[in-house]
């Protein structure tokens, strides 16, 4: 998940040098909800173990 949301972010970066500034937007969009996604799975995973341990 992590390596599509860099993925994402190197084409806005791309798109953005170039001028393509709705693709640009897009991808920076897809690329932001790909790392709160992430993030989010992250947190989640950890409190599973966390509480996995205790029981």
């Amino acid at each position: 998940m992590l390596h599509y949301a860099l993925l994402f972010l190197v084409i806005a970066i791309v798109a953005g040098v170039l001028g393509f500034g709705g693709i640009a937007g897009a991808a920076s969009g897809i690329a932001q909800l790909l790392f709160l996604l992430f993030l989010a799975l992250l947190v989640v995973s950890l409190l599973a173990v966390l509480f996995k341990r205790r029981t």
